[in-house]
């Protein structure tokens, strides 16, 4: 394996960042051995670059990064230092092509599939990778859950967003160390806004739909729009490689955001949909517990694909990743079909817990309202009896999507269970009363169709026992997550060991104990 850049002239890292100012630069002939965003990491020859956001300004820490080894510092401000200073315009950007540029432009070496969108991403760069695996392609994944390098499976962090550009860029130029030549690089809307993702080069742009999430960070659904539609600008931007790009756009025709992003991108692009307005379309749905069905045509041939995941949702996600990989990359449409059929399952996305009880229990990741619409869904069409819905919602995030998700389960599933979901610093019962007067609302009566359990463990009891024979239970929002968040403490927590802990309990057999929370035995 080729070894990873270990140090790089400042003088080299500064012309390779488009943003850089210079006027303070004193003397940039220095060796930089690692780039630094956070002070107490710094060690002797890194880079600090001082970021600003939310209540911590990265300049404060900036005496402390030098103590502990600076060489140099990038910040927005004017400022004299006995190390080099180079003043950018923006830092976040700053890091990004700092980073690339550190590990020698990976993405440039590399063949890069970006996949953004709410809902889906995950599940979708995981039918791609097992696409690219089945042509026989080397390629490596990067997610929310995890990265894919080989042999070599990386924890990517406890919750949902893109990692950092140093870590993204130290990914990447992994892959390229190990002989791989494509990337599936899930895209958060953070990952895009705060230029994570910035110098990735991607080659393409794979959208699974736009809709209600992290209004509290994008500030309106426009702002949210077109954080995610930045990944189209990038896609423009990357440069001309050795072996070619297709710059590729992958729109979903069934989305309320279509009209928008097909406006947006002049280049190449190709659409997707179930309803039969896109470039590939899937016909004759079939739904089962075991999955679904569907035929496609593309390129004159038609072809019958098995996913084993359910639902309509899932069905356009299987079609994202059948466009890209076979009007992106030209992979044979039977070896993509071979891919989609090959993945068993995504952590945490529609994953079935069994321990031999009479009803189903699966474990989802819907954390917004679509999501968690879809879910109920394709719950209804694998079960004949109740579903019955157990979620919270976040503390510190999007406000307006308690409301809506309460309303949506109310409306949707037979029973609803409001409970615990990362509370963060508000207040739980706060959250839950506004959850629940949106549930009144909606037509929902407490204590009948909906319940408020604080506890999230006695919220799963609480549907396992309700549950009658045929039904269906089902906690979201968690899905692949190891933990949970109280105040600022992060408590192990996995929904999938409490519902077989809940289980357990129900079916009197040995099983996992159920995790505690600080709402445990209140």
């Amino acid at each position: 394996m080729m070894a990873l850049q270990t140090s790089k002239k400042l003088t080299n890292l500064v012309m390779d960042c488009p943003n850089c100012i210079n006027s303070t630069v004193k003397s940039v002939n220095v060796d930089i051995n690692g780039i630094q965003f956070d002070s107490r990491k710094v060690s002797q020859g890194n880079i600090f670059v001082a970021l600003t956001g939310g209540s911590a300004d990265g300049h404060d820490y900036i005496p402390a990064a030098v103590a502990n080894g600076a060489v140099a510092v990038v910040g927005t401000k004017d400022l004299e230092l006995e190390v080099p200073y180079i003043k950018v315009k923006d830092s976040r950007e700053a890091l990004a092509y700092l980073a690339a540029s550190f590990y020698d432009h990976p993405g440039r070496k590399l063949t890069v599939i970006g996949v953004t969108g709410t809902d889906g991403k995950t599940t979708t760069s995981n039918l791609l990778f097992h696409i690219l695996k089945t042509a026989g392609i080397k390629a490596g994944l990067v997610s929310t859950v995890n990265a894919v390098i080989g042999d070599e499976v990386i924890d990517t962090g406890f919750h949902v967003t893109t990692p950092e550009a140093t870590e993204v860029q130290q990914l990447l130029a992994k892959m390229v160390a190990a002989g791989l030549t494509h990337v599936v690089l899930e895209t958060t809307s953070h990952g895009l806004a705060q230029h994570r993702v910035t110098g990735c080069e991607y080659d393409i742009a794979v959208v699974t739909n736009i809709t209600h999430e992290h209004l509290d960070y994008h500030g309106s659904y426009e702002g949210y729009r077109g954080a995610k539609a930045r990944l189209f600008t990038l896609l423009n931007e990357t440069k001309e490689k050795p072996f070619g790009n297709p710059r590729l756009a992958v729109l979903n025709a069934d989305d309320d955001v279509y009209d928008y992003l097909n406006d947006l991108v002049k280049g190449n692009k190709c659409s997707y949909s179930i309803k039969g307005s896109g470039s590939i379309n899937a016909s004759s749905i079939r739904y089962s517990p075991n999955g679904t069905d569907f035929v496609v045509e593309v390129n004159k041939a038609i072809v019958s694909i098995h996913c084993n995941l359910p639902g309509a949702f899932n069905v356009s996600n299987c079609l994202a990743a059948f466009s890209a990989a076979v009007e992106g990359l030209g992979i044979d449409a039977e070896v993509a079909t071979r891919g989609i059929a090959e993945l068993p399952g995504v952590s945490g996305r529609m994953e079935w817990i069994d321990l031999g009880q009479p009803f189903t229990a699966i474990v989802d990741f819907a954390h917004t309202p679509n999501a968690l619409l879809r879910a109920i869904e394709t719950a209804r069409q694998i079960t004949h009896g109740r579903v019955i819905a157990v979620f919270g919602s976040a503390g510190l995030r999007d406000r307006q999507k308690r409301r809506m998700m309460a309303e949506t389960s109310v409306k949707m599933a037979d029973i609803t269970i409001l409970t615990a979901e990362d509370p963060r610093t508000e207040s739980l019962d706060d959250i839950l009363a506004e959850m629940a007067d949106e549930a009144v609302k909606a037509g929902g009566i407490e204590g009948q169709t909906f319940f408020r359990v604080p506890d999230r463990g006695d919220a799963i009891r609480l549907g396992v026992k309700l549950a009658e024979p045929g039904d269906l239970v089902m906690p979201c929002g968690k899905g692949h997550e190891q933990s949970m968040c109280f105040g600022t403490i992060e408590y192990p927590w996995d929904d999938r060991i409490a519902l077989r802990a809940a289980l357990a309990e129900y079916m009197h057999v040995k099983g996992p104990r159920m995790p505690d929370l600080p709402t445990s035995n209140l």
